[in-house]
């Protein structure tokens, strides 16, 4: 089909074509006028993903952030949020929602506080603005008043939630953590009884360093031990000893020259007895001394000994001692944590703080979102005129007609001659119709040849 014997084919239909784009028109004027509009209220809140929580010091970490989001749109849209909004709005008293209720179809089992918070989620809808951790939400009402008020009404509900629902699942979780505190608390005190009742039957008790006494002692006696003991001994060459050489080296002299009853000979041998006698008291000190260090050295290897025996005779009890002494601590630490746990998750519960910063109030729009009216009009005439085009189409399908030389050609009969149709009646799209149309006899072609 050529766009010739199309462009014939609308116009020939063309009454269809108007037709249906005026039916779809004032379709959609009707339209326009019957159903009610819908205006919508936009109410921003801020979410503080960024700044560490007050209380446990987190912070929302970007990889967790989008699963937050889409949480906190969810519980916007949720029941909770918008029970709490019919409440506030005193709409479970309402006598038109109310007969609305009653009205319903009877396969609607839903109460009364539900059946109206759906009609607030169904116009209700969240979204993110983008770039930035703000969310927006929308709500669709039939007034202008009634969507600020709503939108401004789900925005502080969604704070009261999400608020309460912190608290509670604080406050729960501090219970369960002050029971687990109790039950650490009597495991405890059951643990360090038995260490008691133990240190008491075997008298080993046990240091801030988890050694016994004995083994502490031992640690000392060995630590004197490796301090090598001071030993004086008075040198051989001492000056009393150094003195009576000489003195004894004089008296050999002048005995050559003296006799032996010479006074300085006998004064010399005088002073070589005194000494001598000092000298002998001095290595006999030394002696003494020497004496002394090396009893005490063997004492000390003996304490020594004996107290290795003690701690080795007692390795097990103390080894016990130790068990205990470590599952004592672990019950001690379990407890501190489960403590401090549960005191914190307590202060949690009573936090006012709930990371969401509202972002002014709602404005009151001033036309309505739907219906849109030139949408609606231009859409209406597209539609109406796509609908008469495929129609006349499907007519011309059930009812072809000839409406030109074209029509003709794929039926191989030849055409003699195209009589025009008066100037009055002529037209680009009217042709003249079968009646004008001369076509050549069947053997005509044969004859000519």
């Amino acid at each position: 089909m050529s766009i010739i014997q199309f462009l014939r084919i609308l116009w020939a239909r063309r009454l269809i074509i108007v037709a249906a784009t005026i039916s779809c028109f004032l379709g959609a004027l009707v339209v326009i006028q019957l159903v009610p509009p819908r205006y919508e209220a936009n109410s921003r809140i801020l979410l503080n993903l960024l700044r560490p929580d007050p209380v446990t010091g987190q912070v929302i970490a970007n990889a967790a952030a989008r699963g937050y989001i889409a949480t906190q749109r969810s519980l916007i849209r949720d029941y909770s949020v918008a029970g709490q909004v019919v409440d506030e709005l005193g709409w479970l008293s309402d006598p038109n929602l109310i007969a609305q209720y009653q009205s319903r179809p009877a396969t609607d089992t839903r109460d009364f506080r539900r059946w109206v918070a759906q009609r607030i989620i169904d116009g209700t809808s969240v979204k993110v603005v983008e770039g930035s951790n703000i969310l927006e939400i929308t709500f669709r009402g039939p007034s202008p008043r009634d969507a600020q008020i709503i939108a401004d009404a789900l925005r502080k509900a969604y704070i009261d939630a999400s608020l309460a629902f912190r608290r509670e699942d604080a406050a729960r979780t501090a219970e369960w953590y002050d029971e687990q505190s109790d039950k650490a608390r009597e495991a405890l005190t059951k643990a360090e009884a038995e260490k008691t009742a133990f240190e008491k039957e075997t008298g080993i008790v046990l240091q801030a360093d988890n050694t016994d006494v004995d083994s502490a002692r031992l640690a000392a006696l060995a630590g004197q031990s490796a301090i090598p003991p001071i030993v004086t001994v008075a040198p051989p060459s001492s000056a009393a000893s150094m003195q009576l050489a000489q003195l004894d080296t004089m008296i050999a002299q002048a005995s050559q020259t003296l006799g032996p009853n010479h006074p300085e000979l006998q004064q010399m041998r005088s002073q070589r007895a005194s000494v001598a006698a000092l000298a002998a008291q001095e290595q006999a000190a030394a002696r003494a001394q020497a004496g002394a260090a090396a009893a005490s050295a063997g004492a000390m290897d003996r304490a020594m000994a004996a107290q290795r025996a003690r701690v080795i005779a007692q390795r097990d009890k103390v080894e016990r001692l130790s068990q205990l002494q470590a599952e004592v601590d672990i019950l001690r630490d379990q407890f501190n944590k489960t403590t401090a746990r549960a005191a914190a998750l307590r202060q949690e519960a009573a936090i006012a703080e709930t990371g969401l910063t509202p972002l002014g109030a709602a404005v009151m729009p001033q036309s309505p979102v739907f219906p849109n009216k030139p949408l609606i009009i231009f859409g209406s005439v597209g539609l109406g005129g796509a609908m008469g085009l495929l129609v006349a189409l499907l007519v011309e399908l059930f009812g072809r007609r000839v409406r030109g030389v074209e029509d003709l050609q794929g039926l191989g009969a030849p055409v003699l001659t195209v009589i025009a149709p008066p100037a009055s009646r002529r037209s680009f799209f009217r042709l003249p119709g079968p009646s004008r149309l001369r076509l050549a006899p069947p053997d005509a072609s044969r004859s000519a040849a």
